[in-house]
């Protein structure tokens, strides 16, 4: 497996990102961990390195280009797995604050090495489902922007997410192709929790189709939103 500090380099550099050599050491320790630790638990399917840094770390990545990142900025990674795509947005925008949250403790633990490992500041991992960290004053409406990978579907998401940002602030839901059905099924769940949809964006990236969905949160979420564990998943809105 061939690991390439100019690969690394050059592809950011074509997705218009320059990177400082405290940023490329931070990228190669973090596929470092990674990889090792998928060894023993499984994190990412993904392993090779000219992959993991299209599929994984310039997919986190392609947010930058429609949404500005820019300014101080509280962001809440949601269902972040293996830290995607929080800990790329976190070494390219140093400035945002970043809570990335994992229902799965053995991942959060994962997470915490890498933040130490990387020395990454004003970024925490968080291990809570999240029909529970709503409930709590500490993360309800509380963040500016709420980004999520996860596979779920989009009135699942939008009802996990949205209660988390304050008023005027944005859930961007990564996505896979075609949305428009989906985003139509979840109009409802939107709505309900405050939201609005704002746009779809699509575009391909090395041969995936990608989608975002931008949502803005434009009223207050009610207090019954998210429902108990485990409904919004086994009955969307």
């Amino acid at each position: 497996m061939e690991v390439s500090l100019e690969l690394l380099k050059q592809k950011m550099t074509d997705f218009g990102i320059s990177l400082s050599e405290t940023q490329v050491s931070q990228f190669m320790d973090y596929f470092e961990l990674l990889t090792e630790k998928n060894k023993v638990m499984n994190l990412t399917a993904i392993t090779e390195f000219n992959e993991v840094i299209e599929k994984h770390f310039l997919d986190s990545l392609s947010l930058y280009k429609v949404y500005d990142l820019n300014g101080e900025q509280k962001v809440l990674d949601m269902g972040t797995g293996a830290g995607f795509p929080g800990i790329p947005l976190k070494i390219v925008f140093p400035h945002l604050s970043v809570v990335l949250a994992d229902s799965l403790n053995k991942r959060i633990l994962f997470l915490k090495d890498v933040i130490a490992r990387l020395g990454l500041e004003r970024i925490e991992a968080v291990h809570g489902r999240a029909e529970e960290m709503a409930r709590n004053s500490m993360y309800r409406e509380q963040f500016d922007l709420c980004v999520s990978r996860a596979v779920a579907n989009l009135s699942t998401l939008s009802e996990y997410c949205i209660p988390f940002l304050r008023i005027g602030g944005t859930f961007v839901s990564y996505k896979s192709g075609e949305i428009e059905e989906e985003a139509k099924q979840a109009e409802k769940a939107i709505f309900l929790t405050g939201g609005k949809c704002r746009e779809i964006y699509k575009f391909a990236l090395y041969q995936q189709k990608r989608s975002f969905i931008l949502i803005d949160k434009v009223k207050k979420t009610p207090k019954g939103y998210p429902r108990k564990a485990g409904l919004p998943g086994k009955m969307p809105l």
